[in-house]
């Protein structure tokens, strides 16, 4: 008994330790994010002088009135929003459908074909980002919505997710379902599509913060004030305007454009969860 009673005590004692270091971790995360929140409720003046002042009184929201009263903050949230939305969708249907195909089809090259797509995980944006921008530039799809979101259309990942989720249904849906006299496409649409919420959820999520964080491709894409992103729009104005915006002005901005990611994942957390645990559990 007291041996049991030990190791019991022991584990409990363990368990405390991870939880107390996952805690100090994330506390050590959520720092910065803290830091960034305390600032844009500070005056520009007291924040000129001296940035320590985050930890006292006074505390205002003029920063945030400022960016719903008059700035492009709302215009370049559009263009987030919009690109966001249409290359989480594209990643989806096109995902989808290719995992559908390598999962459940049988063609000539499926195998070679799939390892060619997994390549791509290998491929870093970096290495195809000027034969991209040439391309993008004899089309002429520079400055334009099409032009910021169909690189992103290309996600070996979310084809190789898909691809694992479908493989792990049951074929016997699909057998019962073609003795039914049921097309491909409605097997597809209304049987196993339903099934893999989990994982588009989680790929979406992914996808869509992604494409909100992105920087890299709308700094080149990009070159209209109209039509920046978030982030090129705010780095623009930490260049440049920092000094006369304010450093609580801008903090303000870079909290508000950093609320969509965080909603996003709140809501679809519970889905995220479940397509983690059932890959556990496999």
């Amino acid at each position: 008994m007291s041996g049991t009673s030990s190791g019991i005590v022991g584990k409990s004692l363990g368990d405390r330790i991870i939880l107390l270091a996952v805690v100090a971790a994330g506390m050590i995360m959520v720092l910065p994010i803290l830091w960034v929140v305390g600032l844009s409720f500070k005056l520009n003046a007291e924040l000129k002088l001296d940035t320590n002042s985050v930890f006292h009184v006074p505390y205002t929201i003029k920063n945030y009135a400022d960016v719903f009263g008059g700035s492009n903050v709302f215009r370049w949230f559009l263009n987030s929003l919009i690109v966001s939305s249409g290359m989480t969708l594209g990643v989806l249907i096109l995902s989808s459908l290719a995992g559908y195909g390598f999962a459940r089809l049988r063609f000539p090259g499926r195998d070679i074909l799939f390892v060619i797509v997994l390549f791509g995980l290998a491929v870093p944006e970096q290495a195809v980002i000027v034969a991209r921008h040439q391309i993008f530039s004899m089309l002429r799809l520079h400055n334009t919505y099409p032009g910021l979101i169909l690189p992103g259309l290309a996600a070996p990942f979310g084809v190789f997710l898909m691809t694992q989720y479908f493989r792990e249904i049951p074929k016997e849906l699909d057998e019962a379902a073609l003795l039914d006299n049921a097309s491909r496409f409605k097997i597809f649409w209304t049987v196993l599509l339903p099934l893999t919420i989990p994982a588009q959820a989680t790929l979406g999520v992914f996808t869509f913060l992604g494409a909100w964080n992105d920087y890299l491709w709308p700094l080149i894409s990009a070159t209209k004030k109209d039509m920046y992103t978030i982030t090129t729009g705010i780095a623009s104005m930490q260049m440049n305007f920092a000094q006369t915006e304010g450093l609580g002005f801008l903090m303000a901005q870079a909290v508000f454009a950093g609320l969509p990611t965080l909603a996003v994942y709140l809501f679809f957390q519970k889905y995220i969860v479940t397509a983690v645990s059932g890959y556990a559990v496999r």
